[in-house]
């Protein structure tokens, strides 16, 4: 009913509203700091060892 579906949306705003919130500047330092210290793993920037292994490469017909 149209109550349930309210008290779901006001649950779920709630608990949005309880999410410790931490400031741009931080979150993005942290994200660089985790691509920096994986960009050896990341095929998207060093490439793949081989073509059968890429996910994306275009499929023969």
């Amino acid at each position: 009913s149209t109550l349930q579906q309210q008290r779901a949306v006001t649950e779920q705003l709630r608990r949005e509203a309880a999410i410790k919130r931490l400031p741009v500047s931080a979150v993005v330092t942290d994200i660089v700091r985790y691509i920096n210290e994986h960009e050896q793993e990341d095929c998207l920037l060093v490439g793949f060892s081989s073509q059968k292994v890429n996910p994306f490469r275009e499929k023969s017909s």
